[in-house]
């Protein structure tokens, strides 16, 4: 049969900074919700599967149309396991003879802004550069990090550029920050190496305002701010 597409939105119960974060009220509805519907309008997925270790987000996963066929292992669900890991472990346990799944897409649902549009045209950019993997990235914006310095305990400034920092920021190239938004691997690959980060990656570019993760209070202030500003107009 011909192989398909599987979105995949890692959300373990025990964040930290913002508790509760992934089922808190974002314009009116879990956060992950917003992910959660991305993603089926975008019609690019056999299935949308919400990995969690949270019988509570498990059970507002499915009622916004998200599949969670099982709880995610506790291991898969500390401060330390990359988050790719669990993403892995829904390819393998749904997929166990490797024939249902020719990519697999990664959305994290601290990135309610991005679109189902989004989605598709980042799926667009991928098949047509044939890498490994693609992920999405926004522009360094209001600092140039061309022109970073380290700082030590005396207080003093190290470039971490030293051959840029006297270059005007006209003459620089661009620099681009991973952003959770939108993370697509082909299936074999992902399952052989574990993570997105393979030789043959790609970058998709999204607008920082729609790319924005939301870590911190503050993130979330910014996020609220940013889509009553697109709702005015």
């Amino acid at each position: 049969m011909a192989k398909s597409a599987i979105a995949v939105i890692p959300a373990r119960g025990g964040s930290k900074r913002i508790p509760r974060k992934n089922i808190k009220l974002f314009d009116g509805k879990p956060i992950i919700a917003h992910t959660v519907e991305a993603a089926l309008q975008s019609r690019l997925f056999s299935q949308v599967v919400v990995s969690t270790d949270s019988e509570e987000i498990a059970l507002l996963a499915e009622q916004y149309g998200a599949e969670v066929p099982f709880l995610r292992d506790a291991r898969l669900a500390d401060d330390v396991t990359p988050v790719s890991a669990a993403t892995v472990d829904v390819v393998q346990r749904l997929d166990a003879t490797e024939d249902r799944f020719a990519y697999v897409c990664q959305l994290m649902p601290n990135c309610p802004l991005r679109s189902a549009e989004d989605i598709a045209k980042s799926y667009t950019q991928l098949l047509s550069t044939d890498s490994d993997s693609q992920i999405s990235v926004v522009r360094y914006g209001w600092q140039n990090p061309w022109w970073a310095m380290r700082q030590n305990e005396k207080f003093q400034l190290e470039a971490v550029f030293k051959d840029q920092l006297t270059r005007r920021s006209q003459d620089l190239p661009p620099l681009f920050c991973p952003t959770g938004a939108i993370w697509w691997a082909k299936a074999a690959v992902l399952r052989r190496e574990g993570t997105y980060h393979v030789a043959n990656r790609t970058g998709w570019e999204i607008p920082w305002q729609r790319g924005l993760d939301i870590d911190t209070e503050e993130d979330w202030l910014m996020a609220e701010v940013l889509l009553a500003m697109v709702r005015s107009g």
